[in-house]
């Protein structure tokens, strides 16, 4: 995958780089949230997230879940910490849109 990719999905939800407070931008000027900004949209949302870079594997895996819970909600793997956190924010609005 690459950023383009997930910033396409997190678009498809709704989202748009209006407000670029926080924000990065991919090579084609599209601006999408940093990983600062993306742990402040979990925040909003009542969920903790959380990053770690697999070693073995040489990727990123984000996961969030309720405040409190062993059980993860979500999580997702990319190859960069920014795609990772991108495509993160990216299913948890699409999880919040069909609740």
């Amino acid at each position: 995958m690459s950023i383009s990719i997930v910033l396409d999905e997190l678009q498809a939800t709704g989202w748009s780089g209006l407000d670029s407070t926080g924000c990065q931008f991919d090579s084609a000027g599209r601006a999408y949230p940093g990983v600062r900004r993306v742990e402040r949209e979990f925040q909003a949302a009542g969920l903790e997230f959380h990053i770690t870079h697999v070693n073995q594997f040489n990727c990123f895996r984000a996961e969030w879940r309720e405040p409190g819970a062993t059980e993860i909600a979500g999580s997702v793997v990319s190859a960069s910490e920014a795609e990772a956190a991108v495509h993160a924010l990216a299913q948890m609005r699409r999880t919040l849109a069909t609740v």
